[in-house]
């Protein structure tokens, strides 16, 4: 009797557990993604595509106060799956509409709290969401990435010398290190997003997405090297002044939780785009569809398009009767330039007001005349302010300068992407479309959607620019060029600041501060116009030397800023890309290439058949290889049926109008 006493004991533990551990399985529209999650204990995640794994079995959870774990012994109350099929409008972006095809499983845990997984032709994605009466403070977050193998990986790690003691003080500017998972770099963070190379044709990018109220996710090695766990930064508690011009917000005391929040939340997206062709990857949708729509109601107001810069030229106009600097007279100039080559904008970049006070004016300065010399010439004046100066009084700020006529502002400086810095960013968009200003977050982290939820902000840095060529001589700037198209941009808009008319070959590059200068061909700065989004797109060079480089500076004052339709044509990370994208009846392409001089063919069955199209064409010249500024213009007839093959220089580019 003892005896089945104790067996039926056994049965009744088996039943009980098998019982517990659940299986849910979803698949992609067109059926090559598959995510396999597996409840008992633990939540985790996995995901194949078709037959290849992408992602091994990763847990999830959420740790909140009172030693709440969601996703620890979870118990499923319900599931439930659906399919969408839809699009929406993206008038500021690089097409015209998206299409938002998934299907999604929603799985409903006891204890006030799910999980929503969708699956797309492109790739997955999970986000928590909680339901508590109560507000919450999340004490952390659990997100890992487990591999079955050792990829090689293309990782931005934090580099960042103003604070070595705290890793979350970054200007998310970084080259890709090559490196194993298992050779992570030591002592550091990486930030998202990043890229897997399963090696065999087949990558992966890791994004978030609708990053609000809470902070940015970095990853870490894992304890036995085989894959990623998550960091966040804490929230601050303490600050002072430093960095750059003593011009950040250092953190000198964290809290113990990330965040408090709301009860009922939804929170970030952790999403996974899967690609077998390059090319797929540079013309991707994930960040746009896992985020908030438009809380400006009316858009019409905002207007992208290109801006004459200041600071990366250091004012170096010439060949004039005044001296050139922050005064007047040289923004007057930089006006007229921009009036006549049609630029929508001229940006005051640091110096035109204090720096910690951004209502007191550099007395060389007429703002309010300029603001008027603008207005009478159709070009907007932007105006430069630090993070720090602008938040100490947001709103008031704001609308004194809106009052009298400024378009918009380039925040600088932020340098963190914690729940506190987060907020600020959504407060400022918000309140920047009251008084009708458009931004361009510079010295910020990477976009993850809120361009979607605030389209007034037109642009974000978060990416190793053209300014990095004013002092660092070793930076393969041709090789992130061709790197960056495949995974930053992925995340948003960059504001890379194009435009430099000064190009050196590899072997005759040098930094300057005055005159500085690009690597690569005139041709690769020209087709970058084209292939890096930015609704809000500098032109980084003075206007002495577009002025020099008239040909080429009315090339780049045709390219429209947000497009209709794009088309990825061809490329291989780190090595070339291709791009064509329409805007109404006229198409506009750019190719570049990493210092590797290469052939590539250009497939023009991106175009209306039957018809005949004409081609102002941008190439190489036959001695960009020692001259890099060598370029040859020519106009071709084409049409959907013509390939042609081009020769691209080492850095080299390609760049065309398309009517």
């Amino acid at each position: 009797m003892k005896n089945i006493f104790i067996l039926f004991c056994f049965l009744f533990l088996n039943i009980s557990f098998s019982q517990k551990k659940q299986d849910f399985i979803l698949k992609s529209p067109d059926g090559k993604i598959e995510v396999k999650i597996s409840v008992s204990d633990k939540i985790s995640w996995s995901i194949s595509h078709e037959k290849d794994l992408i992602l091994a079995p990763s847990e999830m959870s959420l740790s909140l106060d009172e030693n709440q774990i969601l996703g620890k012994n979870p118990v499923v109350l319900n599931s439930k799956k659906e399919t969408v099929n839809n699009s929406f409008e993206t008038p500021l972006y690089k097409k015209k509409s998206v299409q938002n095809h998934y299907n999604q499983l929603t799985l409903n845990f006891k204890n006030d709290f799910s999980i929503e997984y969708r699956v797309f032709d492109d790739g997955a994605a999970y986000r928590f969401v909680t339901k508590k009466k109560k507000d919450i403070t999340v004490k952390s977050e659990e997100v890992v990435l487990n591999f079955d193998k050792d990829y090689n990986t293309l990782m931005p790690y934090v580099r960042d010398l103003r604070n070595p003691k705290d890793p979350y003080i970054s200007s998310f500017e970084a080259h890709y290190e090559n490196k194993k998972i298992s050779e992570f770099a030591k002592d550091t963070l990486a930030f998202l997003p990043f890229l897997i190379d399963y090696k065999n044709h087949k990558k992966a990018v890791f994004l978030e997405a609708n990053l609000e109220d809470y902070p940015g996710l970095f990853v870490t090695n894992n304890k036995d090297k085989s894959g990623f766990e998550s960091r966040f930064s804490k929230y601050p508690l303490k600050e002072t002044n430093g960095g750059f011009n003593n011009i950040n917000r250092l953190i000198t005391e964290r809290a113990d939780y990330l965040v408090k929040t709301k009860g009922t939340k939804t929170f970030p997206w952790r999403a996974i785009v899967i690609s077998d062709n390059d090319a797929v990857l540079a013309n991707n949708d994930m960040v746009q569809k896992l985020s908030e729509a438009s809380k400006i109601k009316d858009i019409s107001w905002i207007k992208p398009g290109k801006v004459a810069w200041d600071w990366w030229n250091d004012w170096n106009i010439y060949n004039i009767d005044f001296k050139a600097g922050i005064n007047t007279q040289t923004y007057k100039y930089y006006i007229d330039f921009a009036s006549k080559n049609k630029v929508e904008y001229v940006v005051l970049d640091e110096g035109w007001s204090l720096e910690e006070d951004i209502m007191k004016h550099n007395p060389n300065v007429n703002l309010e005349a300029l603001i008027a010399y603008g207005k009478e010439r159709n070009v907007g004046i932007i105006l430069w302010s630090s993070w720090m100066a602008l938040t100490k009084n947001t709103d008031g700020i704001l609308k004194n300068y809106a009052n009298l006529g400024i378009k918009g502002f380039k925040v600088d400086f932020l340098d963190r992407d914690d729940a506190k810095m987060v907020n600020s960013v959504y407060d400022i968009a918000q309140k920047a479309a009251n008084y009708k200003l458009v931004l361009d977050f510079h010295g910020m982290y990477k976009p993850t959607g809120i361009q979607r939820t605030y389209p007034n902000i037109l642009n974000f840095e978060g990416v190793k620019g053209l300014e990095n060529n004013k002092w660092t001589p070793n930076d393969d700037v041709p090789l992130y060029d061709t790197t960056i198209p495949f995974i930053r941009m992925m995340a948003g808009p960059m504001d890379y600041t194009p435009g430099a008319m000064r190009n050196a070959t590899k072997s005759e590059f040098k930094p300057s501060h005055s005159t500085p200068m690009s690597q690569g061909t005139r041709c690769h700065q020209l087709a970058l116009y084209t292939i890096f989004e930015a609704p809000l797109q500098m032109m980084a060079d003075s206007p002495t030397a577009f002025m020099k480089e008239q040909e080429s500076t009315d090339f780049i004052a045709k390219v429209p800023t947000v497009f209709d339709e794009t088309v990825a044509l061809d490329g291989e990370v780190g090595k070339y890309v291709s791009i064509a994208r329409r805007k109404g009846n006229t198409w506009y392409l750019g190719a570049i290439t990493n210092w590797d001089s290469r052939d590539i063919t250009i497939d023009f069955s991106f175009l209306e058949k039957g018809k005949k199209f004409q081609a102002e064409v941008f190439s190489d010249g036959l001695n960009a290889d020692k001259a890099a500024t060598d370029y040859k213009k020519e106009i071709i007839t084409v049409d959907s049926t013509t390939k042609l093959k081009y020769r691209l220089a080492s850095g080299g580019g390609l760049a065309m109008i398309i009517k």
